[in-house]
């Protein structure tokens, strides 16, 4: 289904598939941060319940497409709502393991975070080391389980590059949140990396500066 701007609209599709086949649980799960040159990557996860529904199943929207004012709006309702969780690898974890295995690996810590176990597991193209994992191509836009686990990800990732942003002034992460802007190239360029900078990625690589 889509919006009558073309944006697809995420529905309970594939929720509904699990729901059908047992499940009491279906969790989303997505991550954000894969593209920026500095800052953690991040996975949310979101879990459903077979019987409940809630006003915001009909808001969620991939959290690229969301201002940031309505992707915290809707994560507070997310949150106070159903069990979800939050997972973090770090910089050195990217550099070290390379950024797809980081990928998985903050997805699997949301998982150890969260509340309840998922009996099926809708996940946003990336294929999981755990039962019932149903791999979704643009799982964010088309699921609501995943625009959910999008947004909450998204709104922890912010708040800690703000974070980051106090700690290591003059680079703009409160703005950018990490990504490569022209004017994040253009301070990394005029002070070379920061400690949360990404070394294994090219543009920052590049400096060639000693470690």
């Amino acid at each position: 289904m889509g919006s009558a701007t073309g944006t697809p609209v995420p529905s309970l599709r594939f929720e509904r598939e699990a729901w059908r086949c047992g499940a009491a649980w279906v969790a989303g799960v997505d991550e954000v941060g894969v593209g920026p040159l500095a800052g953690p990557v991040t996975a949310g996860v979101v879990a459903l319940p077979r019987g409940r529904r809630f006003a915001w199943y009909a808001e969620v929207r991939d959290s690229k497409v969301l201002s940031e004012a309505a992707r915290e709006r809707l994560a507070a309702q997310v949150q106070a709502s159903v069990p979800w969780a939050v997972g973090w690898a770090s910089v050195e974890e990217i550099d070290r393991l390379g950024i797809l295995p980081a990928r998985r690996l903050c997805m699997l810590r949301a998982f150890e975070a969260l509340g309840v176990r998922p009996d099926a597991v809708i996940s946003d193209a990336l294929d999981l080391p755990l039962p019932n994992v149903r791999a979704v191509i643009d799982g964010d836009a088309l699921s609501v389980a995943v625009a959910a686990a999008s947004i909450v990800a998204k709104v922890a990732r912010d708040a800690a590059m703000v974070e980051l942003c106090a700690r290591y002034p003059g680079y703009g992460f409160c703005r950018h949140k990490g990504y490569p802007t022209p004017e994040h190239r253009q301070r990394l360029a005029r002070l070379g990396p920061s400690p949360v900078h990404r070394k294994s990625y090219a543009p920052v690589a590049q400096f060639g500066l000693p470690w």
